[in-house]
């Protein structure tokens, strides 16, 4: 027979006992298994939704766009000749104004379509009618149709006049569903459909305002969309176009879902990492019951390998076990919530079972398992028999080298695992290296909490509870260890999130008022300039007004390469960016490499570059930069780097280029206005009423709208360290559990010297709260330092302790931690002191 024959039936035998001594660590795997295949098969269902419906979303198969300005005949009927269907659309932002000097005003994301939008999916309207004929209006003005946020912000009902950039308008009805209203990205207003027709001879698409033209293509079944997007590309080549397709119908979207869940799959594998503090200890727990029964087979001729293949089957069969209802659990959780799911998600998610996510969760669960049951199962393979019989808790070195070369791979594997399917490299080394370093600093901590209570045991002479207390945590068989692990890295994720979100709030809601302008105006034109500034800059209100012309431009070549070869997708080549001109060196504006070109310069094209953005890129002073305006190459030579600072939310430009590069063509220009608070509702309705085709918006309202999708985000992250907490009070749990034999025996030691079932319980309340504030204090000292380097290092913003949250954390770690302790105190308190000791003999 062989030795694995051998180790499977002594390991059969075992499990016929039961569960017993091993709910903590089914319990923790499951849980900590489930939260990683949930928020997978959610994110799973988000990406196979969006690829169902990418060309609904999209509204077509493919999508050609320009920036400011429309396609030519040329272009149009290249395009027709290619597709079975075509359709153009213009999407911008303007204020729609109820009529009257005291008219409510809000900024919207209009869409001007033509009659043969949308090419796919339906546009639904309450009340119920087509499109074409709400568009169409009531025979006195053109129609409009408004999303329901829209219409209550300008408290109107259909029938009743409105006016969107100067142009009147009559609602006709709510939009209710748009079938590409994903395709925008993020707005900073309500949608409003228009006809196209109705703004021709408007200042809201003339030549050098702001807005997007995109052309909608459903192409023939047998189309190749890469050999289409490269035909466009080449026929596009010197037009600045832009393609997408229905693979990818909403790319912004699936990339924040696809890095959300990547960050909270990895606070997942924080939460794991837990679980596995819980699943070693049961571990360690259960083998030091087993000590004389591993003696008695060592004694009878069993070897090593059979005593390690023994326990290592049946602790293994105990994880699968746990790694299965894990599975269970989160696959079956989003299918349980995909009713509530699909109505908060503003995303089509397609919700079933997907075997990707579920693997995933499993190999992360297997690893674990391994990873932290391999360490006490090696220990206990090196302990001889005289050992095992004089000392109760087992082996105390270290495991063989082999078996630290293989724990050392186990952990190898589950990082590459990790970066790999999450596709998010660096983040999760970073995240891998944050769990390393808390760990060992918890465990640091643990150790410093034992030796500090010492001398408070010395201390404490007359108080008795105090006393016992302390020399709890410090004797052999302490609970210090596992209770900082377990609560320590839970509490160090929720207080690194509620650090760096209440930082951010503190920066937006205090910071940036004072440093921010109250307005951003665009579409100013060029003849509407001057009176722009007499009413703005005579207002006493105002302190500061900045202006610059206004363009759109992408960058397509660096010196004479295609840009991404160049620079890789760094943020500047993803789209367009604005661009401006001057002659004279604006004021405020600081060069740090190179010279600005002097006034009245009117020689071949020069750029100035923002100085970081241009470092991030590589480029250098000389180096040229090919920028599409308007459909027309301007190849630039970099003469100079400038310092821009976009966390004021003020005025910034990527590329400035000399005056006479840019004056010629068609533009608007873009002013911010610095304001007293209560002068802004005047000052935005003379606009309004003055100036009805420029865009103002409001920079509260947009920072109100920023600081609401942080708290989103953090409150998903606070989410998923909860599910840490959750696996850490389970941890808990155990470990008091271990523990109950001790405080029995420690309990009925007391009662027959003299103390008090009340003292007694004081003890081991002193000592879970003694335990709890500590590594509560920890976590926090851990949290903090994390959401420093995470503030300093990656946000670039100043820090300061919000301390509401620090006082939470630890007053948490002090409640979890006595409620576990209490939950567990009462059976060693009722034990008859008699029955305890002699079964102790």
């Amino acid at each position: 027979m062989s030795d694995l024959t051998r180790a499977a039936r002594l390991a059969a035998r075992e499990l016929r006992g039961g569960l017993a001594g091993f709910r903590i660590l089914i319990a923790c795997l499951a849980l900590g298994v489930a939260a990683i295949a949930a928020v997978g098969s959610v994110r799973q269902a988000i990406e196979s939704g969006l690829a169902e419906q990418g060309a609904e979303m999209l509204g077509g198969d493919a999508e050609v766009s320009l920036t400011y300005r429309f396609a030519d005949a040329d272009e149009r009927a290249w395009l027709a000749d290619r597709s079975t269907a075509l359709s153009e659309i213009a999407d911008f932002r303007s204020m729609a104004t109820t009529p009257g000097a005291e008219g409510a005003r809000a900024l919207s994301q209009v869409k001007a379509v033509d009659d043969a939008y949308p090419l796919v999916g339906e546009v639904a309207l309450d009340p119920a009618m087509p499109l074409a004929e709400a568009l169409a209006g009531d025979g006195d003005r053109p129609g409009v149709v408004m999303a329901p946020a829209l219409i209550a912000r300008l408290d109107i009902v259909p029938g009743e006049a409105v006016e969107i950039g100067g142009v009147a308008f009559t609602l006709m009805a709510a939009l209710t569903e748009e079938p590409d209203s994903n395709a925008s990205g993020f707005t900073l207003g309500p949608r409003s459909l228009v006809a196209r027709s109705a703004l021709e001879g408007s200042a809201l698409l003339a030549p050098g305002t702001l807005f997007d033209s995109r052309l909608r293509l459903v192409l023939p079944p047998e189309t190749n969309l890469d050999a289409m997007q490269a035909a466009v590309a080449e026929r596009f080549a010197t037009s600045g176009a832009r393609w997408r397709d229905a693979r990818n119908g909403a790319p912004g979207i699936s990339s924040f879902v696809e890095r959300l869940s990547a960050f909270l799959v990895l606070v997942g594998l924080a939460g794991l990492a837990v679980g596995g503090v819980g699943v070693s200890a049961a571990v360690r727990a259960y083998l030091a019951g087993k000590i004389r029964i591993i003696a008695t087979l060592k004694t009878l001729g069993a070897t090593r390998r059979v005593i390690f293949l023994t326990y290592f089957l049946q602790i293994g069969a105990l994880a699968a076990l746990g790694i299965l209802l894990g599975l269970i659990l989160g696959g079956a959780l989003p299918l349980l919530m995909a009713p509530t799911l699909g109505e908060m998600l503003p995303i089509p998610a397609d919700f079933g079972l997907y075997p990707g996510p579920l693997a995933e969760a499993a190999l992360y669960g297997a690893l674990t398992a391994l990873i932290f049951t391999l360490w006490p199962l090696a220990r206990l393979d090196e302990v001889r028999v005289a050992q095992l019989f004089r000392d109760p808790s087992g082996g105390r070195g270290w495991p063989r080298p082999r078996f630290l070369v293989l724990l050392a791979v186990l952990l190898a594997a589950l990082v590459a695992s990790a970066a790999w399917l999450s596709g998010a490299v660096e983040l999760t080394l970073w995240t891998f290296a944050g769990i390393a370093v808390a760990l060992v600093l918890l465990a640091g901590a643990a150790a410093a909490l034992r030796r500090a209570a010492r001398p408070l045991a010395r201390a404490a002479r007359g108080r008795p509870a105090l006393r016992w207390a302390a020399a709890a945590i410090a004797g052999p068989g302490t609970e210090a260890l596992p209770v900082v692990l377990s609560l320590g890295l839970g509490l160090s994720v929720l207080a690194s999130v509620g650090q760096i979100d209440g930082n951010l709030r503190a920066a937006i809601a205090e910071e940036l008022p004072t440093r921010a302008p109250s307005f951003f105006a665009v579409d100013i034109q060029p003849q509407q300039l001057d009176a722009f500034l007499d009413r703005v800059t005579n207002d006493p209100a105002v302190s500061r007004v900045d202006r610059a012309p206004m363009l759109r431009g992408v960058i397509t070549q660096i010196n004479g390469q295609p840009a991404t070869e160049v620079a890789g997708e760094h943020w500047v080549l993803n789209g367009d960016r604005g661009v401006s001109y001057a002659d004279a060196l604006p004021e405020n504006t600081t060069v740090t490499a190179g010279e600005w070109w002097g006034e009245g310069y009117d020689g071949p094209p020069q750029v100035s570059v923002s100085a970081e953005e241009a470092e991030e890129m590589g480029l250098s002073l000389g180096d040229r930069l090919t920028v599409n305006v308007l459909g027309r190459d301007i190849e630039a030579e970099i003469t100079s780097f400038r310092a821009v600072d976009f966390s004021t939310a003020g005025m910034g430009f990527i590329l400035v280029m000399n005056q006479s590069a840019l004056a010629g063509a068609p533009h608007s220009w873009i002013a911010t206005i610095y304001a007293e608070p209560q002068a802004e509702a005047a000052i935005l309705r003379d606009l309004g009423r003055d100036f009805p085709n420029v865009t103002v918006i409001s920079v509260r309202d947009a920072i109100a709208l920023v600081t609401d999708l942080m708290g989103s985000i953090a409150a998903a992250t606070s989410w998923g360290a909860g599910a840490t907490l959750v696996t850490g009070f389970l941890v808990l749990i155990g470990a008091a559990l271990s523990g109950e034999r001790a405080r029995r025996y420690e309990s009925a030691l007391l009662k027959t010297l003299g103390a008090s079932r009340a003292r007694i319980l004081a003890s081991f309340a002193l000592r879970a709260a003694l335990l709890g504030a500590g590594a509560g204090l920890v976590a926090l000292l851990t949290g903090l330092l994390g959401a420093w380097a995470i503030s300093h290092f990656v946000l670039e913003t100043s820090f300061r302790v919000i301390w509401p949250n620090a006082l939470a954390v630890v007053l948490g770690g002090l409640a979890l931690n006595l409620a576990a302790g209490l939950l567990f105190a009462w059976r060693p308190l009722s034990a008859r002191p008699a029955q305890v000791l002699r079964a102790r003999d």
